[in-house]
């Protein structure tokens, strides 16, 4: 190709040869360093441009009551923890999906993350999963029993990262507005607040190193987990919109509200007060305060704003929860033999029957799946291998027998 007059150039910004420092040469032209190197800026800020509206598309944001109906149709009962997660999960998805909105107002909305205080049993995991799942968002849970304070034994609070990574098949721009769920929160509770010679690794420690996960900031996290492989390549993941929801039991923190609503309703108007509260479910009454006595740190309860209750389940509940929810157990059992070409029915005293043995467990929901399975064990062994068998009735006095014979029978409760 002939040079231009007056020397080579960049056919694009028309810098001389001797005003750049490299020059490459094309069939049509020349192009200089510093166009190359805004071409380049163009192209990534066009392609993350493409990769944030396809994550905008992908989020399923409903609004609070389309999402507690969905949550209505696998959860029964507990309609102020409904009401509270599907307030905070579409605030917080609003607030990611306002790309630019917030920064021009110079109004920057903070996430937050919520607690949830209910006994075992009482639906915290079954809530922060079904709404993970209405979303459309990687979801992750994580058990803060076995976290610890860096260098001992135990995994640290960045593994609690590496599962959402996981869950969203690595890729960082998913997981970055998944939900993690945070169960056993209750169990890194600071042991005692006097000063102690040895170190609090799984209690304050782990607190502490929570505090930088629920903020938001930068976290490196190891791909394969943290200590098995150390010289593994970080990634490098943003948790300013990364969903925390904590549960736990906090077995006795019923007592500490129980005292403090009593000092409360001291002097005048005393007995007014004690009157007015509902002494079956203190919990309702859960304040941050309370989480603050059980022994969770100030800045850690200040990075989990939203405090939501769990209330236990009663008879009534437990019987809808057994039948009436799409993915009910019952109707679990219904569809294995199903598979099997087998139509399972039950007689509604067996119900009846489970639910009391539940109770008298003291296991919550998760006791019925498991009186369940002592009754169905022997149908479930004998059904798939006798083929003449099409129709299966599970009756009361079946069920009272493979319950009699069952080791859960003979569970004692203190």
């Amino acid at each position: 190709m002939a040079e231009p007059k007056g020397g080579v150039k960049c056919s694009f910004c028309e810098r001389e040869k001797q005003d750049t420092t490299v020059l490459i040469a094309g069939k049509r032209g020349h192009i200089c360093d510093r166009c190359i190197e805004q071409a380049l800026q163009l192209v990534k800020e066009e392609l993350n441009e493409r990769s944030s509206s396809s994550l905008y598309k992908a989020i399923n944001l409903l609004k609070p009551a389309e999402i507690k109906k969905h949550l209505d149709e696998y959860v029964i009962g507990q309609e102020d923890a409904k009401k509270v997660l599907s307030v905070s999960v579409y605030n917080h998805y609003k607030r990611v999906t306002q790309k630019a909105a917030t920064q021009e107002e110079d109004v920057e909305i903070e996430k937050s993350n919520v607690i949830m205080v209910g006994e075992t049993g009482t639906g915290k995991t079954l809530l922060a999963r079904t709404i993970a799942r209405i979303i459309n968002v990687p979801f992750c849970m994580a058990d803060a029993t076995v976290l610890t304070e860096a260098g001992y034994v135990g995994e640290d609070v960045e593994s609690i990262l590496t599962r959402l990574l996981q869950a969203a098949d690595y890729d960082v721009a998913a997981a970055e507005r998944g939900i993690v769920f945070i169960d056993e929160i209750d169990k890194i509770s600071r042991k005692s607040d006097n000063p102690s010679i040895t170190r609090d690794v799984s209690g304050e420690g782990v607190q502490q190193g929570l505090l930088k996960l629920l903020e938001g900031s930068f976290v490196n996290v190891p791909p394969q987990g943290g200590r098995k492989h150390p010289d593994q390549k970080m990634i490098q993941v943003n948790t300013r919109n990364i969903l925390f929801v904590c549960g736990g039991a906090f077995e006795g923190i019923d007592r500490k509200i129980a005292k403090r609503l009593q000092s409360q309703t001291l002097g005048f108007g005393a007995q007014k007060g004690l009157e007015d509260l509902d002494r079956n479910n203190y919990l309702q009454y859960v304040s941050p305060q309370d989480l603050r006595s059980f022994g969770l740190i100030p800045e850690l309860i200040g990075r989990l704003p939203v405090v939501t209750h769990l209330n236990s389940l009663d008879q009534k509940t437990l019987r809808k929860i057994l039948t009436e929810p799409k993915n009910s157990i019952i109707k679990q059992y219904v569809k294995l033999f199903e598979l099997d070409g087998v139509k399972l029915t039950f007689d509604k005293a067996v119900f009846d029957l489970i639910v009391e043995k539940a109770l008298e467990f003291k296991l919550g929901a998760r006791g019925l799946r498991s009186i369940c399975e002592a009754i169905m064990m022997d149908a479930m062994f004998d059904a798939p291998s006798e083929k003449e068998t099409k129709d299966l009735h599970i009756t009361l006095e079946y069920a009272k027998a493979k319950m009699k014979r069952s080791a859960i029978n003979r569970l004692k409760v203190a």
